[in-house]
């Protein structure tokens, strides 16, 4: 999953806005703009658990421009993301997930949970009753 963009903001007290084109409700703040980027993932991830927990469509990363920096998700919180938006494109809600995979509906919720540890091969389990599988790749810093 590529880099949400993020757009910095030196305001007058003496600190620095972040706001996330993508999404308009999310915002933080820092002493400096690396103090306000190391928050910049950490909001992002608060506006999409958000997002998900209200049953909301979450927007694939728009392009970074001139002047915006990307801010990039945990692997494990990219993986998540994209299962949701799987489930969404599909019309699968978690029920009929839990039912494919003959899972109680706790791990399902606990596998959408961004707070919550899930290892990457249920996540992988929950794709493949999708017909989709995970790809995982490494690219340069």
């Amino acid at each position: 999953m590529s880099a949400y963009p993020a757009t910095l903001l030196s305001v007058t007290n003496d600190t620095v806005l972040v706001t996330f084109p993508d999404f308009p409700e999310a915002a933080t703040f820092g002493e400096d703009e690396v103090n306000a980027l190391g928050r910049a993932a950490g909001a992002l991830e608060e506006v999409i658990a958000c997002r998900m927990a209200d049953c909301e469509e979450l927007p694939r990363p728009s392009a970074v421009g001139q002047g915006q920096h990307g801010v990039r998700l945990s692997a494990l919180t990219a993986a998540k993301v994209l299962l949701y938006q799987e489930m969404r494109a599909q019309g699968v809600r978690k029920a009929e997930l839990a039912r494919r995979l003959h899972w109680h509906m706790p791990q399902v919720d606990r596998l959408l949970d961004l707070n919550h540890a899930s290892r990457l091969d249920q996540i992988e389990a929950a794709l493949a009753a999708l017909g989709k599988r995970l790809e995982v790749t490494v690219e340069a810093a």
